[in-house]
């Protein structure tokens, strides 16, 4: 019978277990608060390709609101848009920043910014 010595085994410790599990609850609590924000900025994106389809900035504008109205996402209206003419094509770009409250005076700053194409 072979007795294997303490040096020789493998594994995580109790404590190792305790610590890993802290920080995949920490890193899943922050992903958690980080979805609903990405999920906003793919709407946006969406409502910016939607409005393109204008002519004019007004109505690049109107287009946007109301997508805004629809996808109901508050971080981008439609007065908040830099709308240019590159060529032939209207493209619509936006930027804008998302705080988020982690603990004490801790925050995660999250800033998105996009154009269409």
């Amino acid at each position: 019978m072979r007795v294997q010595s303490r040096s020789a085994q493998r594994g995580i410790s109790f404590l190792g277990l305790i610590f890993v599990g802290g920080v995949l609850a920490c890193a899943g609590v922050v992903g958690a608060q980080v979805f609903p924000t990405v999920m906003e900025y793919q709407a946006i994106m969406k409502a910016a390709a939607k409005a393109r389809e204008g002519t004019t900035v007004p109505e690049v504008r109107a287009i946007f609101d109301k997508q805004q109205a629809i996808e109901d996402f508050k971080a981008v209206m439609g007065r908040d848009l830099d709308v240019q003419k590159v060529g032939d094509k209207v493209v619509v770009s936006f930027a804008y920043t998302k705080e988020i409250h982690l603990a004490g005076p801790a925050y995660l700053l999250l800033k998105y910014a996009g154009q269409t194409k």
